[in-house]
């Protein structure tokens, strides 16, 4: 899934996965190491279900995600607020 994910965001594609049992879909912007370890997602949702509703950032638990898929969308701009050296990674892999 990393590579996947990694190749969406190189080529600024749109994904769409299962999270918290909630169909979304998102603008990927990096892939990398959380403070504890696991490998995460920082994302923009741009459909679906949201936990809390408003809340378009989200930083997602690779191994909780199910049903990805890249869309055949893309997007040029980086999403609204982004910024490259995610904190909240110590190593990322992959970023916009």
């Amino acid at each position: 899934m990393l590579d996947t994910l990694t190749a969406a965001i190189r080529d600024r594609r749109y994904i769409s996965f299962t999270y918290n049992g909630l169909t979304r879909e998102a603008q990927p912007a990096a892939l990398g190491v959380s403070r504890t370890g696991k490998d995460v997602l920082r994302c923009y949702q741009t459909a679906g279900g949201h936990v809390t509703p408003g809340h378009e950032w989200d930083l997602c638990d690779t191994s909780q995600m199910l049903n990805v898929s890249v869309l055949d969308k893309t997007f040029s701009a980086d999403p609204p607020g982004y910024k490259r050296g995610d904190k909240q990674m110590t190593h990322i892999y992959a970023e916009l």
